[in-house]
């Protein structure tokens, strides 16, 4: 799999209806080196299987769009609603999350031609409704499409390492290699009154508003995430047995697990399990596939801790979005040479410190819609940056990601800060 130019683009200047184009192929080209059987399988109720995503995402824009606009649209197929529904209860019951994976039927063919039903009706649509309503509800489907192209490849990673062949998902590039450590630096930040959170201006989660003031100490931030090498210390200083790095839950989760290194690693810390296959591990790129009581430990165990998502923020606003992310092709986190604030977007989530929850005056979208992200803000952990399998036009300064504390299945890894002694 190589760089894609052409690849989805919902924050692209170019028009909805290219823009509408653009995202969906790009769903279906994520699975261009899978087969059927691929598309298939469920690993862990975290994990959806391809199908089930190509088809959720289709769902969106039939019912946000289609059915609740087009007096005269037919659905697809009068169980889709309940198979392909996630987690709208406004919208009706759903098929079990734990249970995608035990559906043979719909065929995957079968949801290739459910997609150019609707990708049809909304061409038409889109050809004589050119009003904001509609743009906005499209640009809502794209970033969510854009959401589970992310997902798909997180997923089918996670099943392709389930297999014990632990075949390829692609024959992806090297990332460029490393001979010196980068040294750990803090970037020293002042603090004070600041705004976070988006703006009026461009499209954004209902999460991520309203831009709000807030009140920062003296902090720093370090400059890179924490990389593999630094990680392995930790495990070979036993910072998997040692219960006085971690949280009261954390140490109780990996006594139930019996967890004692990052998930994709080999029993002998050499080799790890990418996209592309099992490779050996590089010391100095991002450790990754971490959950927050392990980042959260490893910060102890440093003399550090994570930065909350305002800190993140305030640190990131003032640089451009660049990075290791999907668009780079490596689809793995990559070493930096950089001697600055680096590694901010691209490679992985950076655990942040802060409990997802809702900003001061916060209002969820109306209607179904307002299931999207209100009703989820507790007992999640808050993730900011994005990672080298987020389409890099998918990001944004105030981008909120958030996941339960005990998940390590997406590309998660570490930031440290410490408090500014003033």
């Amino acid at each position: 799999m190589t760089p894609n130019p052409e690849s989805a683009a919902a924050g692209s200047t170019a028009s909805i209806d290219d823009q509408y184009l653009r995202v969906r192929a790009h769903s279906l080209q994520l699975c261009e080196t899978l087969d059927p059987e691929d598309c298939l399988v469920q690993t862990i109720p975290s994990v959806s299987p391809t199908k089930w995503h190509l088809a959720h995402t289709t769902w969106f824009f039939e019912q946000f769009i289609l059915v609740e606009r087009v007096a005269d649209y037919r659905a697809f197929h009068p169980r889709f609603d309940y198979l392909f529904n996630s987690y709208y209860y406004t919208k009706g019951q759903m098929h079990p999350r734990q249970a995608r994976g035990l559906l043979s039927r719909p065929t995957l063919g079968e949801i290739r031609t459910y997609r150019e039903h609707v990708d049809a009706a909304m061409a038409q649509l889109l050809a004589r409704d050119d009003s904001a309503e509609l743009r906005f509800l499209v640009e809502l489907g794209l970033n969510h499409e854009q959401q589970h192209q992310e997902l798909m490849l997180t997923d089918i990673k996670h099943v392709l390492f389930s297999n014990p062949l632990h075949p390829a998902f692609a024959e992806l590039p090297m990332p460029p290699t490393q001979e010196l450590a980068v040294p750990l630096r803090f970037a020293q930040l002042q603090g004070g009154i600041g705004q976070v959170g988006a703006g009026n201006d461009g499209f954004a989660f209902d999460n991520e508003r309203p831009r709000h003031r807030i009140l920062l100490e003296p902090f720093q931030l370090a400059e890179r995430l924490v990389t593999n090498n630094e990680y392995l210390e930790f495990m070979s200083g036993g910072g998997y047995a040692d219960s006085r790095h971690w949280l009261a839950d954390g140490w109780a989760w990996l006594q139930e697990t019996g967890t004692d290194r990052p998930l994709y690693w080999s029993d002998d810390r050499h080799t790890e399990f990418t996209l592309g296959g099992m490779r050996p591990l590089d010391q100095h790129a991002p450790v990754c596939h971490l959950n927050y009581y392990e980042a959260d430990a490893y910060a102890r165990w440093a003399g550090a801790r994570l930065p909350t998502e305002a800190e993140w923020e305030s640190a990131a606003a003032a640089l451009p979005i660049v990075g290791n992310t999907a668009d780079a092709g490596f689809l793995q986190p990559q070493a930096t040479d950089a001697k600055s604030l680096s590694q901010i977007y691209g490679d992985t989530w950076e655990w942040t410190s802060s409990a997802y929850s809702p900003y001061p005056g916060f209002a969820p979208l109306a209607g179904s819609l307002g299931e999207y992200n209100g009703k989820f803000m507790a007992n999640q952990m808050v993730c900011r940056g994005g990672s080298c399998v987020t389409p890099a036009d998918h990001l944004r300064v105030s981008y909120r990601n958030f996941f339960y504390p005990h998940e390590r299945w997406q590309f998660f890894g570490i930031r440290l800060a410490k408090d500014l002694q003033t």
